[in-house]
């Protein structure tokens, strides 16, 4: 009967120790430092006409789509030792034909899940692809 608690025991501690290597090795790779980039890529889908067009935007300036204005604030990408996982925080107004702007989307979006966190629209959707380090002047989507 002693010998099994012992062996419960050691079970236990070995399993805690395990746990808690396991939920370093997970944390420390979670926590891989994050590449800033200044421009973001995106794919711009026009539903009317079923035109993909690619748009790089760089950090914290505005480019029309449509009647759509993205506006991406930060773009960041990991290193190539790690996972890919580009994320970027994005917002988009919608400008009616008065001028008046309505906000349609705040929040991150992330290029492995463009379904999950892009812009769907009536008539567009937005969706990220890609950062980039450096480019040649932001293109000008469709007005």
């Amino acid at each position: 009967m002693i010998l099994l608690k012992r062996r419960i025991t050691k079970s236990l501690v070995y399993f805690k120790l395990l746990f808690i290597f396991g939920t370093l090795v997970t944390f420390s790779s979670a926590q891989a430092e994050k590449i800033s980039n200044p421009i973001a890529v995106f794919s711009a889908l026009d539903k009317i006409t079923a035109v993909v067009t690619a748009i790089e935007v760089p950090i914290n300036q505005t480019v029309n789509f449509g009647t759509l204005n993205v506006t991406p604030r930060v773009c960041y990408t990991r290193p190539p030792t790690e996972p890919p996982r580009t994320t970027a925080f994005v917002e988009v107004n919608d400008v009616r034909i008065d001028g008046v702007e309505t906000r349609i989307f705040t929040g991150w979006m992330f290029a492995s899940s463009p379904g999950l966190h892009g812009v769907e629209h009536p008539v567009y959707d937005v969706w990220l692809t890609n950062c980039k380090t450096s480019s040649g002047p932001a293109s000008k989507a469709k007005e």
